[in-house]
């Protein structure tokens, strides 16, 4: 069969995102920190929006110049009387009211603080490589400890073996072994480490408990450990319990991140979109302005694009194309607000128990129940949930934090978020000492009417970051 070339005509339908819809999309899933960056940088970039503040909303422009007011004794100075105006006389004057002028020291000048103008806060690597260059060791010794620095991740932790090291640094294994232990020795105690186990050792050696039980526990009794199995660690170093019960305590203070302290991650604070406020006349629903601008449309522009006979062709497109933008960012922004608000509404609707008694009264909801009830799609309604929080006077939640699965009971659907908050009591009101079984909390939960197998209620305590009983039980 041969190859050609043809043009073929042909009609079809599709669904295509025009630029002003793509641009509301966009614009609707943006959390409240991130649009307010947005449209700061809108303010920059298009002439045409300006922010409206108070000044400019009772501000009243006059064609006539503004009159000047008449001098009073509390006016500066005449620049023309200042030219004539001489030092002693100043000093004369300022100092007649009992002022100190001591400010004015001749020759001396104050210097601003070195720790003004540091760029950033010292990290673990900074730490480090200074006590590298405060140490004594060979001039070999510190160079492969340069790279064994190089090589320590976030948490303190070093991140290559020896033979990877030595082949990186071209040295020998005795040289690389005593680059490992000098930063070993370094502050934070632990640095370095190439697991747990080394982690924990490392720290206990500086608090001079080498060779006690502490350290025997850490080396031989890790497994034994972490599913507290005391009992079993006493019998194996024929101590009393009370003394395995100290050496633990004294394990659980050790760090096992040695490099927590020098953490560069950024703390991410939560900005409410939305406040729901109980008022003596109901519920009331505020969305969040606070840092974002107020944009409106800038007059001047609007009429200097109104004089074509001033303006090049290129002039005229460019202010139309900008005015175009800046008039579809406005009428997206208040759409989403508007959608923000529907959206806000039907969760206050549907979640009305669980504003007015928390949440153990949550009910089971999901997205389609939303957009039903706001006649919108439910991609729309999981575009608005998404990355956005909301207000009141139980806390600070998610907007996802009110959609969730139905578990059928005795007295109806119940919500799995308030079953998991029911797990969550339960545990935290159980004796340390006898902890629950997932069994005996599958109990509780049929007393209050709540049947779910007791698998469920494990998947449901793994979820709450929950330890299984064995982990949970304390030895006093």
């Amino acid at each position: 069969m041969a190859l050609e070339n043809r043009l073929d005509l042909r009609l079809s339908q599709k669904l295509i995102l025009t630029p002003q819809l793509q641009q509301a999309i966009k614009l609707l899933q943006m959390p409240q920190l991130e649009l307010a960056q947005t449209l700061n940088l809108e303010l920059i970039e298009n002439p045409f929006l300006e922010e409206v503040t108070e000044e400019s909303e009772t501000e009243e422009y006059s064609a006539e110049e503004p009159e000047i007011p008449a001098p009073s004794d509390d006016t500066e100075l005449p620049l023309e009387s200042l030219i004539t105006f001489g030092t002693d006389e100043y000093f004369d004057e300022r100092g007649s009211d009992g002022r100190d002028l001591g400010y004015f020291s001749p020759g001396v000048e104050e210097q601003p603080s070195h720790e003004l103008f540091y760029a950033k806060k010292p990290d673990l690597y900074d730490h480090l490589f200074w006590q590298l260059r405060l140490c004594t060791a060979d001039d070999e010794v510190r160079r492969v400890a340069e790279i064994v620095i190089g090589n320590i991740d976030d948490d303190g932790y070093l991140r290559a073996t020896v033979d990877e090291l030595t082949a990186a640094a071209g040295a020998g294994i005795d040289i690389t072994e005593a680059a490992v232990s000098l930063v070993h020795s370094f502050d934070p105690p632990g640095v370095g480490a190439r697991d747990l186990k080394e982690c924990l050792l490392l720290q206990i050696n500086a608090l001079n408990l080498g060779g006690t039980l502490v350290q025997k526990i850490v080396e031989n009794n890790m497994d034994d450990l972490q599913k507290k199995r005391y009992p079993n660690i006493a019998k194996q170093y024929n101590s009393p319990m009370d003394d395995i019960i100290t050496a633990v305590k004294i394990i659980e203070g050790l760090e096992p991140r040695p490099a927590v302290n020098f953490s560069s991650a950024e703390t991410n604070y939560i900005v409410p979109d939305v406040f729901i406020d109980k008022t003596d006349e109901g519920y009331q629903i505020i969305l969040n302005e606070d840092g974002m601008p107020r944009l409106r449309l800038n007059g001047a522009y609007r009429k200097l694009l109104l004089k074509k006979e001033t303006l090049t062709k290129e002039e005229r497109d460019f202010l139309k194309d900008k005015l175009r933008l800046a008039t579809e960012l406005i009428k997206s922004l208040d759409q989403r607000n508007r959608t923000i608000y529907k959206v806000s509404e039907s969760i206050l609707k549907f979640q009305m128990e669980f504003f007015e008694g928390g949440v153990q009264n949550l009910r089971p909801l999901n997205l389609k129940d939303v957009a039903e009830d706001i006649n919108m799609h439910e991609s729309t309604i999981s575009r608005v949930t998404s990355n956005k929080f909301l207000a009141c006077n139980h806390g600070v939640f998610g907007f996802r934090f009110f959609f969730s699965s139905a578990i059928q009971s005795d007295s109806g659907d119940v919500s799995s978020t308030s079953v998991k908050d029911l797990i969550k009591k339960i545990v935290a009101g159980e004796d340390s000492q006898k902890p629950m079984s997932d069994q005996a909390i599958t109990d509780r939960l049929k007393e209050q009417n709540i049947n779910i197998a007791r698998r469920t209620v494990a998947k449901y305590r793994e979820e709450l970051k929950i330890p299984p009983q064995n982990q949970r039980k304390k030895y006093e």
